[in-house]
C-alpha cells in the first residue's frame, strides 16, 4: 500500500515538472512571436554572407628521400584600405589618407618594420632625383607604364629621366621635355591630394605607400596592395590597440626553404611582372572559356597570386598551385560571425619528389666552393685582376637512366635570403644567379676526342688496334701546320699510338688525323646523336648550345675551311656545349649508345594521393651505333689516365675505381676554362661527373674535386680529403 502511494506521489511530481517546463517553453515561444516579433524580424534580415577565397597551400618540394626542401609557413601582414579612413571635420580625404600613412609609417620606422615601397626618387634629404640607374628592369617597366597610363610621359625610359609627355608640357608651360624628379613630386603631391604641411622628406613616404597602391587599382601589377610582411605578435598588438584607420593585419603563407643549397634547381617564386606573364598563364583557362569547354583541372590566375619564377617552381607550376576555395562566412547586424562553411574545399598542391639527395648536393657545390676560393686565393696573392668573376659547376648523372644526382653552380644563393640580399648578390661579379650548369656553355676541350675516337671506329676509319705514327707537327697541309700540346710544350712527340693511347696521351695529332679521314660531317652525325649541341630533355629550362660545322658557319655568315675539322676534332672549334650536355654525352657512351632524356623530377604526387607524373621509364631521345670493342677501347683509355696518367696521384685518395678525360679550352684569358668528366666505378659505371671551372685549367683543381665528388657519393660518412696541391696544364 505504502508503495503505492509512493509511486503516485512521484508520478505527480514529474508531472508537475513537465508541465511548468512546457509553459516556460510556451512564453519563450510568445515572447520571441509577438511581443519581440519586430526586434528579431530586422535581426534576421541583416544577417549579411559574404565569400572569401581561402588560398591553397602551394605544394611541397622534396628530395629522393622524401626531406622536405620547400614548404609553406604563414606570416601575418599588413594591407591598407584607404578607402576605409574617415577625414575629420573640415579635412580632405586626401589630407587623412596622407596623415594616417605617415603614422603608420614612423610607426614602421620605430619597429624596424621594411615595408613596400618601389618608387624609384631619392627620400628627399636634398634634391629630388631618380634612382632607376639602381633600380630592377621590374621595378623600371612598372614605373615606365604607370607614367604612361597616366598621360604624364611618352617615349621609351632611358636609365635617367623620363620625357615628359606634349600634354604635359602644355599643362605645365614646361620649356624642357624632361619629367624631372621634383616636377613629378608635386605632380603626385597635387593628384594625391598630401597634406601641404608635410615636409618633403614627409612626403615621399607616403607617396611610396600611394604609388604602389595606385599601381594595383590600375591592374598594372597586382590588384591588392601588401604593405608590410611578417610582421611580429608585439607589432599586431601596437595596431590593434593604437586604432590606425586604414590597416588590416591578416595572414598568408609564404615559401619556407629548409636548405640554402640546390638554390639554382628549386627556383623562386614571386608575383606577376606583367599583365602579359599573367594573361600568358591564363591562356589554358580563357580559351577554354571562350569555346565553352569545361575548365575543371584549369588554374585562374588572380592578380595578386604568387607564382613560379624559376627551377622546379616554374616548371611545375601547374601542380604546385593547387586551387583555392571558397568560405561562406555570415555575420549579423552587430557584425558578429554567426557561421562559416566552405562552399569550395581548397585543394593543396601537388607533391614534387626530385631525384636528387639534398645532403649529397650539399657536398658537391662544398667541393665546388672550396676549389674556386683556392684558385682565387691563389689569384689573388699572385697579383691576377678580376678575381671574383670566376665560376664552376658539376653535373652527377646516374648511368643507369640520366636521372639528376646532383647539380651544382658556383658561386650561388640562399634562396630564403634571395629578396632580402638581392642588391648584394646581383652586384657579384661570379653573377650568383647564373646556373651554369644549364644555362653556361663552354668549349668541350679535349673532352670531344671521347665522341671523335667512337665515330672513326664505328665509321671505319680506324680499329681499336690501329695504330698511327704521330710526330707532334701536323704536316698533311702546306699551309696549315697545328702541333700536338706535346710538341708545344716539349718539343716531342707521343709516337706510334692506338686510340685508347691517344685518349690517355690525349693526343692532339692521332685526332688531327682521323678527323680529317672522316670528316665533318661523319663526326657531327655522331656528336648529335650523343645529344651534344641538343637539349637534354631535362624539366627545366636549358640552353641548347652550338655544335660547330659548315651549317653553324653558314648561319653566321662564318666560312668554313677544310682545315677547320682539325680545331673540331680535338674540341677546340666554334662548339658550346653545357655541363649537363657533356654529363650526358658520357652517359650514353657508357651505356653502348643509348641516349635517355636527363630528368630531375622523380614523380609528382596529387593531393589526394594519385601519382600524376612518374619517371621510371626512361625516355629514349637517340641512339649512337656502338660496337662493346668500340666502348671497351674508349673506357680503357679514360681508365688509364686514372691509374696510370698524369692525373693519377689526385686519384690515389678516391676509394673508388674510375676513369676520366680532362680538357681545357681557350677563352681569351690567359688560364684556358678547365673541363673534366669521370666516372665510376670502372667496372660497371653507376655515376657520371662533368666538371667546368672557369679559367681553371685542366689539372689538379678538376681532378681533386672530382675525387672529393666520387668520395661523397660512395662514402657519404668517409668524405676525400684530396687536396689541391700546385697547378699544372693538362691538354
Amino acid at each position: 500500500m505504502d508503495n503505492e502511494k509512493q509511486f503516485l506521489r512521484r508520478n505527480r511530481i514529474m508531472l508537475g515538472i513537465f508541465s511548468l517546463c512546457l509553459a516556460c517553453f510556451a512564453l519563450l515561444l510568445y515572447n520571441a512571436q509577438i511581443v519581440e516579433h519586430d526586434e528579431y524580424l530586422a535581426r534576421s534580415t541583416t544577417l549579411v554572407t559574404t565569400s572569401t577565397t581561402v588560398e591553397a597551400s602551394r605544394g611541397i618540394i622534396t628530395d629522393r628521400n622524401g626531406k622536405v626542401l620547400v614548404s609553406n609557413r604563414e606570416i601575418y601582414i599588413i594591407n591598407i584600405d584607404p578607402d576605409s579612413i574617415t577625414p575629420e571635420e573640415g579635412e580632405t580625404q586626401g589630407v587623412a589618407v596622407t596623415r594616417a600613412l605617415l603614422r603608420l609609417i614612423k610607426l614602421c620606422q620605430q619597429q624596424n618594420v621594411t615595408w613596400t615601397d618601389s618608387l624609384p626618387i631619392s627620400d628627399g634629404t636634398s634634391k629630388f632625383v631618380y634612382t632607376l640607374d639602381t633600380a630592377s628592369s621590374t621595378v623600371r617597366t612598372r614605373f615606365h607604364s604607370y607614367l604612361l597610363d597616366l598621360g604624364w610621359a611618352e617615349g621609351e625610359l632611358t636609365a635617367s629621366t623620363p620625357f615628359l609627355s606634349a600634354n604635359m608640357r602644355k599643362k605645365l608651360d614646361s620649356q624642357t621635355v624632361l619629367l624631372t624628379a621634383p616636377v613629378l613630386m608635386d605632380l603626385l603631391r597635387e593628384k594625391f591630394g598630401v597634406d601641404p604641411a608635410m615636409t618633403d622628406q614627409e612626403a615621399r613616404l607616403v607617396l611610396g605607400v600611394l604609388y604602389e597602391l595606385d599601381l594595383r587599382k590600375r591592374e598594372i601589377t597586382y590588384s591588392t596592395y601588401t604593405f608590410a610582411e611578417d610582421i611580429s605578435v608585439e607589432m599586431i598588438s601596437i595596431l590593434t590597440d593604437g586604432r590606425f584607420p586604414g590597416v588590416e593585419v591578416d595572414s598568408k603563407t609564404v615559401r619556407q626553404y629548409h636548405t640554402a643549397a640546390a638554390a639554382h634547381i628549386l627556383g623562386r617564386t614571386g608575383g606577376f611582372d606583367s599583365k602579359e606573364e599573367r594573361e600568358s598563364l591564363n591562356a589554358p583557362y580563357t580559351a577554354a572559356v571562350e569555346e565553352g569547354r569545361d575548365t575543371d583541372g584549369l588554374h585562374y590566375y588572380r592578380a595578386d597570386e604568387i607564382i613560379g619564377k624559376s627551377g622546379v617552381e616554374a616548371a611545375f607550376e601547374s601542380y604546385l598551385v593547387g586551387e583555392n576555395g571558397t568560405r561562406l562566412i555570415t555575420t549579423n547586424a552587430e557584425g558578429k560571425i554567426t557561421s562559416e562553411l566552405y562552399s569550395i574545399e581548397p585543394e593543396p598542391g601537388a607533391t614534387i619528389a626530385l631525384t636528387i639527395d639534398i645532403d649529397f648536393q650539399a657536398q658537391v657545390e662544398k667541393a665546388l666552393q672550396e676549389a674556386v676560393e683556392a684558385m682565387n686565393a691563389e689569384d689573388l696573392a699572385n697579383g691576377v685582376e678580376n678575381v671574383g668573376e670566376r665560376g664552376a659547376t658539376a653535373v652527377v648523372l646516374s648511368v643507369a637512366d640520366s636521372e639528376v644526382l646532383a647539380i651544382a653552380s658556383y658561386p650561388t644563393y640562399d634562396p630564403s635570403r634571395y629578396f632580402s640580399d638581392h642588391a648584394l648578390y646581383a652586384s657579384d661579379p661570379g653573377q650568383p644567379f647564373f646556373n651554369r650548369a644549364l644555362n653556361g656553355t663552354y668549349a668541350p676541350g679535349s673532352t670531344f676526342k671521347l665522341c671523335t675516337s667512337v665515330a672513326a671506329l664505328e665509321s671505319g676509319i680506324i680499329k681499336p688496334n690501329t695504330k698511327i705514327m704521330t710526330t707532334g707537327k701536323y704536316t698533311y697541309w702546306d699551309d696549315y701546320q697545328p702541333a700536338c700540346w706535346i710538341w708545344n710544350q716539349y718539343g716531342s712527340y707521343h709516337g706510334n699510338i692506338n686510340v685508347s693511347e691517344a685518349i690517355y696521351h690525349s693526343c692532339n695529332y692521332f685526332f688531327y688525323e682521323v678527323g680529317r679521314q672522316m670528316g665533318i660531317k661523319t663526326l657531327n652525325e655522331y656528336a648529335t646523336a650523343f645529344g651534344l649541341g641538343q637539349k637534354t630533355g631535362i624539366e627545366l629550362n636549358e640552353r641548347t648550345g652550338i655544335l660547330d660545322g659548315p651549317e653553324y658557319r653558314a648561319q653566321v655568315e662564318s666560312s668554313w675551311e677544310g682545315g677547320t675539322i682539325l680545331q673540331c676534332a680535338i674540341g677546340q672549334g666554334s662548339s658550346l656545349f653545357t655541363p649537363l650536355q657533356l654529363a650526358s654525352y658520357v652517359a650514353t657512351l657508357l651505356r653502348g649508345g643509348e641516349r635517355y632524356a636527363t630528368h630531375l623530377v622523380d614523380s609528382v604526387v596529387e593531393y589526394d594521393g594519385s601519382i600524376a607524373v612518374s619517371n621510371h621509364n626512361p625516355e629514349i631521345l637517340s641512339v649512337v651505333d656502338m660496337s662493346p670493342s668500340t666502348l671497351a677501347a674508349v673506357k680503357k683509355g679514360m681508365g688509364d689516365l686514372v691509374t696510370n696518367g698524369s692525373i693519377a696521384k689526385y686519384f690515389q685518395n678516391c676509394i673508388v675505381t674510375a676513369g676520366a678525360k680532362t680538357g681545357s679550352a681557350q677563352v681569351g684569358t690567359e688560364v684556358a676554362n678547365g673541363v673534366f668528366v669521370c666516372f665510376a666505378p670502372f667496372d660497371k659505371p653507376e655515376i657520371v661527373v662533368a666538371i667546368v671551372i672557369e679559367q681553371g685549367g685542366s689539372g689538379s683543381a678538376l681532378a681533386a674535386t672530382a675525387v672529393n665528388i666520387l668520395n661523397a657519393y660512395f662514402a657519404p660518412s668517409d668524405i676525400g680529403t684530396a687536396l689541391i696541391p700546385e697547378g699544372e696544364l693538362l691538354p
